[in-house]
């Protein structure tokens, strides 16, 4: 009988410590938030945040809990961290992830438990593809889309030959790949350089010139970009071979890059004039939340992955145990992104529109970035067919 007892007793207590989590959503969100590049992970985090502030930190009545964890930009790290979140804080979701190479080592980890995972940034093709998941979302893009949108807009420009460079890492070969499937000149040359430490890009440069190409595309996130940047304009090169970019050029590096990303284009699904509500509410209620910052894309993602996972929760009136019921309606992306409608593929990434991007002097002489036009609607990334998901 007292056997019995203790057994009832610890099993009353297992059901409501199970009842008691289950009285919030928990979620993990993984991102850089030391060394150089913790800008991008502050960003995203700060943008994460307004989210939950614009839903009264709430999910179908529910509190939401954070939890923050620093991948210090090391796949390893990163690897140990997601195990950290799913394994002993048990989370509900994980979010975040800006690097391609991070995410492929934590992934499986999220996979392997069905746990809902929402990258905000980081797209590998691998994960459009063949490693392709119900539990794995973006609401970011696949990494070759954004320059195979420049790789048009250079088609449209009349660009005959062109210079690729870029850090080698996943992203990196992902970006060239992209700009080379739908460009159709010549490609002279190609340099792939040491991610992240490399820092100097003479070498690069140098060879660029050489070899009389009629362009440089490159891809540079980060203080990477504004040290390519700053260096090509010193080695006199923006007067001689103009430059296209991917990811280089953004609200977080204009300040250091300044002049220099004066007629320099870009491409992106969002940019912060874009015109519809939800948008313009963000990016008036993140000036005045952090006035010394300006919104980016990596935020916007990063508030839509707040969004989504807010969908999934309010179908399933909180009860976290369907999940074939969240997957189905976070399919419908049926929620208010910032960058406007958009639908999701067979392999959980957005088919959406992507935008010509400019760097101009707005009314109080700061540098912005402004929708020049739209290259392309309703982009599907390339590798959705090898993606066993139908």
């Amino acid at each position: 009988m007292r056997t019995a007892l203790w057994l009832a007793g610890v099993a009353w207590l297992a059901f409501g410590n199970s009842a008691l989590s289950a009285d919030s959503i928990k979620i993990g969100f993984v991102s850089t938030f030391s060394g150089p590049t913790a800008v991008i992970g502050n960003d995203m985090r700060n943008s994460f945040e307004l989210a939950l502030e614009h839903l009264g930190r709430k999910m179908d009545g529910k509190p939401v809990e954070v939890i923050y964890e620093d991948d210090q930009q090391k796949p390893d790290i990163g690897k140990q961290k997601t195990e950290k979140l799913v394994q002993s804080d048990k989370v509900d979701f994980i979010a975040g992830y800006i690097w391609s190479n991070v995410l492929l080592a934590s992934l499986k980890t999220a996979v392997d438990s069905q746990t809902f995972l929402i990258s905000a940034n980081a797209g590998p093709s691998q994960l459009a593809g063949e490693l392709c998941s119900p539990y794995v979302f973006s609401t970011s893009w696949q990494n070759d889309q954004t320059p195979q949108a420049m790789g048009l807009y250079m088609n449209q420009k009349g660009v005959k030959s062109v210079f690729l460079i870029g850090p080698n890492y996943a992203a990196g070969k992902d970006m060239l790949a992209g700009v080379k499937s739908t460009f159709k000149g010549e490609v002279v040359g190609e340099e792939y350089t040491v991610w992240p430490s490399q820092l100097d890009f003479s070498a690069e440069l140098t060879k660029a010139r050489n070899s009389k190409a009629e362009s440089i595309f490159v891809f540079y996130p980060g203080a990477a970009g504004v040290q390519f940047l700053n260096q090509y304009v010193q080695a006199g090169l923006k007067q001689q071979i103009p430059l296209y970019t991917a990811f280089t050029i953004d609200e977080l590096s204009l300040p250091l890059q300044k002049d220099n990303a004066l007629g320099v284009p870009g491409a992106q699904e969002w940019v912060n004039d874009l015109p519809n509500e939800q948008n313009k509410k963000f990016v008036e209620d993140y000036r005045k939340k952090y006035p010394d910052l300006r919104p980016t894309y990596y935020g916007a993602q990063a508030y839509d992955a707040a969004q989504l996972i807010n969908s999934a929760v309010v179908a399933v009136k909180g009860d976290l145990t369907k999940k074939d019921a969240m997957k189905a309606e976070m399919e419908k992306a049926n929620f208010k992104s910032l960058r406007g409608p958009f639908k999701y593929g067979n392999n959980h990434i957005p088919i959406q529109n992507f935008y010509l991007q400019d760097v101009v002097k707005d009314a109080e002489g700061q540098l912005s970035l402004k929708t020049v036009a739209t290259i392309v609607k309703d982009d599907q990334d390339r590798f959705h067919d090898k993606c066993p998901m139908k």
